[in-house]
């Protein structure tokens, strides 16, 4: 017989778990610890099932009314509404574990050993700020390129060159998938030439001979942070990139032996370097 949502809340925990049947199998399973489930017993094919309609009180009386009105349907239709459930599950976990997301952090996750920290998290930067915000729900096999355009055309007003890396960064995603077979093609190649070129940045250099030695003298006598100077004449000495001579650690200097040595994870290349020689001049007078 029907019960109300005020017995409903009345329901008290007793010695042992039991039941308060609401009709047509449906009822609130009152268990000794306090808990209180809406339950629904159903036949299919002959054979006894339940099924799980939600927690009270975040499922009152009301839903689970409902609930249980859409599983009868279901029976009614010849379906069993356990086995849909768990069909939609598979089917939400598969989605989830093919989305463009969950691919481009595996691709990511694959590769990112043999890169250098600085270039590895310079990529996974670009994917999470750019692309995953938009895109990172999506199977990867139903993005199309106008999706992906989307994307980047967003990109491209405020930083082209940043556009172009993005999309170049989602084009090896979507190589990855069809490698893998959670995607049949690559709709990145359908952007080629959507964005406009990259421009052309000359970086400047001195060629004079003349005016190195005026650079050298002019670096020499610079009155800001001596940090600063080193860090110049350094450079100048070496031609590490900035960032390998930013972050560079005592522990990988031998002053003794007048050596630096770059470890491969600092590198571009993921290859340990050495920008100074392994062997010093003898001093003048020896």
């Amino acid at each position: 017989m029907p019960f109300s949502a005020i017995q409903v809340s009345k329901a008290r925990p007793g010695d042992k778990s039991y039941k308060l049947a609401d009709g047509g199998g449906l009822y609130l399973l009152v268990n000794p610890s306090g808990g209180r489930y809406w339950r629904l017993d159903y036949r299919y094919l002959g054979k006894r099932k339940t099924l799980a309609l939600g927690v009270y009180p975040d499922v009152g009386l009301k839903d689970a009314r409902e609930r249980r009105d859409d599983a009868r349907k279901l029976l009614s239709d010849g379906i069993d509404p356990g086995a849909q459930r768990k069909a939609r599950k598979s089917a939400r976990i598969e989605r989830a574990a093919n989305s463009f997301e969950a691919v481009a952090r595996e691709w990511h996750a694959k590769h990112s050993p043999g890169w250098s920290t600085t270039y590895s998290e310079r990529i996974l930067w670009r994917l999470e700020r750019y692309v995953l915000p938009y895109l990172g729900a999506q199977p990867i096999a139903e993005i199309v390129a106008p999706d992906l355009l989307a994307v980047v055309r967003g990109i491209e007003d405020r930083a082209l060159d940043t556009a172009h890396r993005t999309l170049q960064n989602c084009g090896q995603v979507f190589r990855y998938a069809v490698a893998t077979g959670r995607a049949e093609r690559d709709p990145s190649g359908d952007l080629r030439g959507a964005l406009p070129p990259r421009r052309k940045r000359h970086h400047a250099s001195i060629t004079d001979a003349k005016r190195i030695g005026e650079l050298l003298r002019n670096v020499r006598s610079y009155g800001g942070s001596p940090v600063t100077r080193c860090a110049l004449q350094l450079g100048m000495l070496t031609f590490v990139r900035p960032g390998e001579l930013r972050r560079a650690e005592w522990s990988e200097i031998d002053l003794d032996g007048a050596e630096w040595r770059i470890p491969a994870e600092k590198m571009k290349m993921s290859a340990p370097h050495q920008p100074l020689p392994t062997t010093h001049e003898p001093e003048r007078g020896a």
